[in-house]
């Protein structure tokens, strides 16, 4: 008799993301608005970005050469041609009735970026994601609703035009995404790579980055892609993981059940930790994309993108591998310190001033990252300088102060307080003859725990180790101290 088995299909899941990223510039991209986030609504406008007849856009040259800086950091081809076109867009929060951006010829193409996760043991691994395309364009405003926090259910809504014209690029990735903890990951390099750069602020929170995820499942081993489902306005990287994540198992669910997945936009609802339908996704045919007949054509020279590209920095996947390569660091250290460019340069003129990099790392990524985020602050924002932790940590390996004398006075240190003066007078005592009557004098004056010690209770040394650094202040070299009291004890 034959028993039938069901095997169980296994779905791999295809991921993009297309994420829209605000460009730091103080006016707008194709008027003198600014861009200042926090205006009061409807102050930061003007006839260009408002749609009114007659007016003419003139595109900021900064937002040209920001959005190029971005294409080269991402290892794309830069377009030495490219265009503007007219995407029809009808809504409510666009004066114009269609937006402004690219088409058919975006300023960059083709390019890659690297994320980077931890295994179990510590160990990197390493992907690289592919760049379909990166182009520019207008934002659109914002809608308050009133009543609901959306369209459906509110009882009437605001509009506020002071976003409309603030430029964006828009990038968009190939679907080399397979979790929702790779596409969080690509969506925080990318963030990384902006603040790097200075092109953008990247602040989620204030609309500066936000980012739409499509998603698909299919079966391991087919190569068809299955039904794209988009996911709107993604506001923070772990809502990008657990919609992804949640979206993944719907999928599945679905096509497990028999039913149908159909291409829509859907949005995250935060409060109950699911996705819900809000339309039947357009196409591209649906914005009938024309060239901006306001605007000429774009041509980059040879001289503007050679100076653009001189001026990048070292970005943050450059970092990583130089850190963990050349200076022995940990995966664990090099993501911390190289999360934000000013850490990973306070990192470096600590160990361009001398200091050890693994104790430069340790200070920075523990007891210095505590205090920065007590406090909230940045590492600008402290008063001990890089040059100064570098002094800390020679005093620490040349014995002249010990490391709990350094996290003692760190609160001092922290406030701009000079090493020389926070360890003046409290330089270690590290001459035998010195400190051996001082050992000898606490053996005395402790003749029970003695006598426990010698009985067997070995954990006393720590007690008479502390007896001796109590008695002269913690200035007592602590190894040298070990090793007078193990050596006294065992007389």
């Amino acid at each position: 008799m034959t028993i039938a088995t069901t095997v169980k299909t296994e779905y791999e899941a295809i991921i993009g993301l297309e994420t829209h990223c605000q460009l730091s510039t103080n006016t707008k991209i194709f008027s003198n608005s600014s861009t200042a986030f926090g205006a009061d609504p409807n102050t930061n406008i003007d006839p260009v970005c408002m749609g009114l007849p007659g007016v003419l856009p003139v595109l900021n040259e900064k937002v040209l050469e920001y959005a190029v800086k971005a294409g080269l950091a991402l290892n794309c081809q830069i377009a030495r041609y490219s265009k503007f076109d007219r995407k029809q867009y009808f809504y409510p929060d666009l004066p114009k009735n269609y937006q402004i951006s690219q088409y058919d010829l975006p300023i960059a193409e083709h390019g890659w970026l690297e994320i980077e996760l931890v295994d179990a043991e510590g160990n990197p691994i390493r992907k690289r994601i592919g760049i379909t395309r990166l182009h520019m364009e207008e934002d659109a405003g914002k809608l308050v609703h009133a009543g609901s926090d959306r369209l459906s259910g509110s009882s009437y809504s605001l509009v506020d035009y002071n976003r409309a014209g603030v430029p964006l690029v828009e990038i968009v990735s190939e679907p080399d995404l397979r979790s929702g903890l790779e596409a969080a990951e690509y969506a925080e390099e990318l963030r990384r790579i902006v603040r790097y750069l200075g092109v953008s602020d990247g602040n989620m929170q204030e609309g500066s980055l936000r980012c739409d995820v499509n998603i698909s499942v299919r079966p391991v081993g087919r190569e068809e892609f299955g039904t794209k489902v988009e996911i709107k306005n993604m506001n923070s990287f772990s809502a990008i993981q657990r919609a992804i994540d949640y979206e993944i198992e719907r999928q599945i669910a679905a096509i497990e059940a028999g039913d149908r997945i159909i291409q829509e936009t859907r949005l995250w609802e935060e409060g109950a930790q699911r996705t819900s339908s809000m339309r039947v996704k357009e196409g591209s045919s649906d914005y009938r994309y024309f060239p901006e007949p306001d605007l000429a054509p774009i041509e980059v020279t040879d001289a503007q993108l050679e100076k653009w590209r001189s001026e990048l920095p070292e970005l943050p996947a450059q970092k990583r591998h130089h850190y963990e390569s050349e200076l022995g660091l940990s995966a664990y250290d090099t993501r911390v310190l190289t999360e934000d460019r000013s850490i990973a340069e306070y990192f470096e003129t600590a160990i361009a001033s001398g200091a050890n990099p693994k104790a430069a790392a340790n200070w920075i990524t523990q007891d210095i990252a505590a205090h920065l985020n007590k406090q909230k602050l940045t590492i600008t924002e402290i008063g001990l300088t890089p040059t100064n932790l570098a002094d800390i940590i020679t005093r620490i390996e040349t014995g002249k102060i010990s490391n709990a004398q350094a996290k003692e006075k760190l609160p001092d240190l922290l406030t701009g307080i000079s090493p020389e003066k926070a360890f003046a007078g409290q330089e270690l005592i590290t001459d035998p003859s010195v400190l051996e009557p001082i050992v000898d004098e606490v053996i005395a004056a402790n003749p029970k725990e003695l006598e426990k010690y010698r009985n067997g209770n070995t954990n006393l040394k720590g007690f008479f180790v502390g007896q001796v650094l109590k008695k002269t202040g913690k200035r007592a070299d602590p190894k040298l101290t070990n090793e007078l009291v193990e050596k006294k004890l065992n007389a």
